[in-house]
């Protein structure tokens, strides 16, 4: 019975973390654990919704919807209790006893944030995992959608579908990805140059504050509707659900993958989409994936076209012919389908899957990843690719990848500070870097990769953005900067990385912040702060 395991918390804690908390950090967790057991003990049994590690089902919790081996080794610090809540009352009743008892918090969606931060802490913890708060409720008269914070992206999609094949919505690609994380720090994806991002589309909301109160728009107010909607959500509060506006979409869409390799002039096609790809017509998407692949033993560089046109092939031929002939695309590259289809289109399902498979939250294959972001606001010249090249060939083939995303269209007629997210007129692209390795417990391997990544990112620094040089938050990156390691949170510090992910809008989230978290409940290595006590009088 959990109602007993109380007593034996201290030695499961002893023999899960001994070189992490000690004997009186466990006592206090205890009790942590008898004030959660009476704040829901009238709507459910403990056993329903709390894991600690003497439970048979708690490490199968806590892979379920950990995205990153990279963060699953025996010495990545692990959660005291998981919290898999089926009711508001059980996020307010985590929140208020974790703040009575001295835990951090830790809010779980889909677990794809990329340094862990949703599920990995230094300091005693539980995760609040929204995995059974994932209800949508489309309302296709009105063109919206509620939708719980623990829904993934592929669920949305395939929810919207099943209500309307004419309305979509411009969030990411990757379906398991949780909504939780991914509207609050802004989603992006293959319409967002027609529809901006995910956040731009998002009319309100519901979390509850470090109080434990339940805010929609109204009562939260605008200042924290806005922080949320791009700035990081987990700084402010725990995101309940999002309510969101569906947008039209065409009964047929066409999408194409045309890759070049080197000896198929990838480098000059790669230099010229540069010039194109942000100035076509807003219904057209033309991503750049790259990457090493092998010609008969040979490596070589493959540069993937990656597109999706809002409309059908044969407006969109003419259109290339007229804005980027130099691929040469053909309408034989070209396949019509549905908006729904797209979605697995672009995630390499085979032709003829049924969109179901996007209800399915376990990824086909997890590796280990680190990855950084750049936004470009000049064409990178040819030797600059070059060199790049260069440096993909150092790793296996198929496991470093850049990954170019056009700008233009909507993206450029939302204002810097309309939402957090301020990346807006003025760049040609956003770059992610990844680099992919299977995790098997040597740390060597994982920090030669993470090593190599860092080269490269060292090596485009004259090719892209600067003062600051930009980041998306999405694509989380602790390189860039973190709070300090003792628990609380310096605005100094924070500064350094929260002008390159907000630029000018970093002040105001900090604002936000000193309003509905003063004391810093919600932290973690890049959480927005407070303003320091000291500076409330003039901040306000």
């Amino acid at each position: 019975m959990k109602s007993t395991l109380c007593s034996i918390f201290l030695c499961i804690v002893l023999l899960f973390f001994p070189f992490s908390w000690g004997t009186s950090s466990a006592l206090t967790h205890e009790n942590f654990l008898h004030c959660l057991s009476y704040h829901i003990s009238n709507t459910s049994s403990i056993s329903e919704i709390v894991d600690t590690p003497n439970d048979p089902s708690y490490f199968s919790r806590l892979n379920f919807s950990l995205q990153n081996p990279r963060f699953s080794s025996p010495f990545t610090p692990k959660p005291l209790v998981i919290i898999t809540p089926f009711h508001v009352s059980h996020v307010q009743a985590a929140i208020n006893c974790s703040k009575k008892h001295g835990m951090q918090v830790r809010v779980r969606s889909g677990g794809h944030d990329y340094e862990g931060l949703s599920y990995v802490s230094e300091f005693p913890f539980v995760i609040i995992d929204l995995i059974n708060l994932r209800s949508i409720n489309v309302d296709v008269e009105n063109s919206t959608a509620w939708i719980e914070a623990g829904a993934t992206i592929g669920e949305v999609y395939y929810r919207i579908a099943e209500k309307s094949g004419n309305l979509g919505f411009p969030a990411g690609i990757c379906p398991t990805v949780g909504v939780g994380g991914h509207f609050s720090g802004g989603g992006y994806g293959t319409m967002f140059r027609k529809y901006g991002l995910a956040a731009d589309n998002i009319v309100d909301a519901v979390l509850v504050d470090a109080e434990g109160r339940i805010l929609d728009r109204k009562l939260m107010g605008e200042d924290v509707f806005w922080a949320i909607r791009g700035g990081g959500g987990a700084s402010f509060g725990v995101v309940l659900s999002w309510k969101i506006r569906l947008l039209p979409v065409p009964s047929t869409v066409t999408v194409f993958t045309v890759n070049r390799n080197l000896t198929q002039n990838a480098t000059k096609l790669v230099h010229r989409w540069q010039y194109v790809a942000e100035k076509f017509e807003e219904n057209l998407f033309v991503r750049l994936v790259l990457q090493t692949i092998s010609i008969d033993g040979n490596k070589t560089i493959q540069a993937s076209f990656n597109s999706l046109f809002l409309g059908g092939v044969d407006k969109l031929i003419p259109l290339m012919q007229k804005s980027f002939p130099e691929l040469g695309l053909v309408r034989e590259d070209c396949i019509e389908m549905s908006w729904i289809e797209s979605v697995l289109y672009f995630n390499e399902f085979p032709s003829g899957q049924s969109p179901e498979v996007l209800l399915d939250r376990v990824p086909l294959t997890r590796l280990s990843f680190k990855a950084k972001s750049d936004f470009v606001k000049e064409p990178i010249p040819e030797n600059g690719l070059e060199g790049m090249w260069k440096r993909l060939y150092e790793e296996e083939v198929g496991r470093a990848i850049v990954i170019m995303s056009p700008y233009g269209g909507k993206m450029s007629e939302i204002t810097e500070s309309e939402i957090p997210f301020p990346h807006r007129a003025g760049y040609i692209s956003l770059i992610q870097y990844l680099i992919y390795w299977e995790e098997e417990g040597n740390v060597t391997e994982s920090q030669m990769h993470i090593n190599w990544i860092r080269r490269l990112y060292s090596y485009m620094t004259p090719y892209v953005s600067k003062n600051p040089r930009a980041a998306y938050l999405n694509y989380r990156d602790l390189d860039i900067g973190t709070n300090n390691n003792k628990g609380t949170t310096s605005y100094a510090r924070a500064n350094i990385w929260g002008t390159k992910y907000f630029k000018n809008n970093f002040n105001r989230l900090v604002h936000v912040k000193t309003m509905v978290d003063p004391t810093n409940f919600f932290k973690n290595q890049q959480s927005i702060p407070p303003f320091p006590s000291t500076w409330k009088k003039r901040a306000h």
